[in-house]
């Protein structure tokens, strides 16, 4: 077959939009994928865990609807039918990455690939077996083989990461794949780990009725968001039942046949505590391994590849992209990467990814989202900062859907008005969050925001609100 001028590893959010993008640019384009088009996020990631979160708010609301005026009777749930809904939600993705690369004419190569020379690539039967089920190929799909290309770029992504004594068994410890597709609701449940994927499930299970407990090592839950939005967060958390205790360490995990029992240390008062189920969330891990990158002189550092601004690796034609190319590990940034990639390649001139400007968001009850710098990062960074808080008890709108617990926060430089950062908690912030990023990205001031009409009633009117505040001229707290 002769040669493509881009060979894509990997058909994640971050490889099969790097292959769309590509074809659109009139390159001859394949992808290759061993497991699932569409990746982790859309078969055992963001989209399943979103269906399953929807389950859990709709549940929510009729376990309210008196509050709003309104009977039924007592809420009751099908769980395995809540599972069964997601993984149908799974699959649907799954099928329309498919028609994606057939609409494009995106060449697909089912199997497992191995750098074997530069531009070269051997692709065969999995290596080991898959750590979640496997998706069949789709119709018309390339088989094993030798291939070549001018340009390669990896998207192979990440897998959870795994601590010794906490390792996943899929029965009583569970990763995220065993957690999404879990057969009932357990009475007890351990989290380890407050990032999004540990909050978002504890938030899930809590929600059908389970007691959560979330242990976290670190000081303050939820680590990478601002101080002052994690606190309010955690009050939410404890309010709503679930039980966080942070600045704590599992050190081992003690399973009966149906339980674990967990040691945990605080440095203070060491506990013991058993549950029926524990989910590992300690994070994800880039997935290195087996692509032939030693052979090569690939360049790694912690457990992800090494790449410059245009993605490329330091070896000549070889990219990477996504999770694999470390992070923040959203697939959003793996998007964003593969197009800035393909377009230089292409001759083009991309921008390269600025890694302030990539938005986070956690789906948990209440939503958690951000952008930019936290106001600890900000003073770290030596800015004087102006800071603005509108709490959303004082939104219309926010009253008006029984949703009056959140907080935005935003962060100014106080010499030139510059928008550093945005910090939010609450309904549908995870929504809204995209309003501060196309303005950090547009590079606008304090004084264009406050100029800026937000319609209302609206929940975006709590983020003019936080502007104004930060120069002391909120109009409704």
């Amino acid at each position: 077959m002769p040669p493509y001028d881009v060979l894509i590893i990997g058909a994640g959010p971050g490889g099969y939009v790097t292959a769309i993008r590509s074809a659109q640019l009139g390159l001859k384009t394949a992808i290759v994928e061993r497991e699932h088009l569409g990746g982790i996020c859309s078969n055992w990631g963001c989209i399943p865990t979103k269906a399953l979160l929807r389950s859990a708010e709709v549940l929510r609301n009729i376990q309210h609807a008196r509050e709003f005026g309104l009977s039924a009777e007592r809420a009751t749930f099908d769980f395995p039918a809540v599972v069964k809904r997601s993984r149908a939600v799974a699959s649907r993705m799954n099928a329309g990455v498919g028609f994606l690369m057939k609409k494009n004419k995106v060449d697909v190569i089912w199997g497992e690939a191995r750098l074997t020379a530069p531009g070269e690539i051997e692709v065969a039967a999995p290596s080991k077996p898959a750590v979640e089920p496997q998706t069949p190929p789709p119709k018309g799909v390339l088989g094993h083989g030798t291939y070549t290309a001018k340009h390669i770029i990896i998207a192979t992504g990440a897998r959870p990461r795994a601590l010794a004594g906490l390792e996943p068994d899929g029965k009583l410890v569970w990763s995220y794949f065993e957690a999404l597709k879990a057969a009932s609701v357990p009475k007890s449940l351990l989290v380890i780990g407050s990032g999004a994927i540990g909050i978002e499930f504890a938030s899930f299970f809590w929600a059908f009725g389970a007691e959560v407990t979330v242990v976290e090592v670190l000081p303050q839950i939820l680590p990478f968001e601002d101080a002052e939005i994690a606190a309010f967060a955690r009050k939410a958390f404890e309010k709503a039942g679930i039980t966080v205790i942070s600045g704590a360490k599992v050190t081992k995990l003690e399973k009966a046949e149906d339980s674990v029992t967990a040691h945990i240390d605080d440095g203070t008062a060491p506990r013991t505590a058993t549950f029926e189920r524990v989910i590992a969330a300690v994070g994800v891990v880039g997935n290195i391994e087996n692509l032939g990158l030693e052979a090569l002189g690939v360049k790694t550092a912690r457990g992800t590849i090494v790449t410059d601004d245009m993605c490329r690796t330091n070896v000549p034609g070889l990219y990477a992209i996504g999770d694999v190319a470390g992070p923040p590990m959203l697939a959003h940034k793996a998007e964003h990467e593969g197009v800035i990639c393909v377009e230089a390649i292409a001759g083009g001139y991309p921008h390269p990814l600025d890694r302030r400007m990539v938005p986070g968001c956690t789906y948990c009850h209440p939503q958690i989202a951000s952008v930019g710098l936290s106001e600890a990062k900000a003073k770290e960074q030596g800015f004087e900062v102006r800071v603005g808080r509108f709490p959303f008890v004082g939104n219309g709108k926010a009253v008006a859907l029984g949703e009056d617990q959140g907080l935005v926060k935003t962060i100014f430089d106080a010499k030139t008005g510059r928008l550093l950062g945005a910090h939010m908690v609450g309904a549908e912030v995870t929504e809204l969050i995209s309003g501060f990023v196309v303005a950090m990205n547009l590079e606008t001031t304090e004084e264009e925001l406050m100029h800026t009409i937000f319609p209302h009633p609206t929940l975006s009117e709590t983020m003019k609100e936080s502007v104004l505040d930060a120069y002391g001229r909120a109009l409704n707290i």
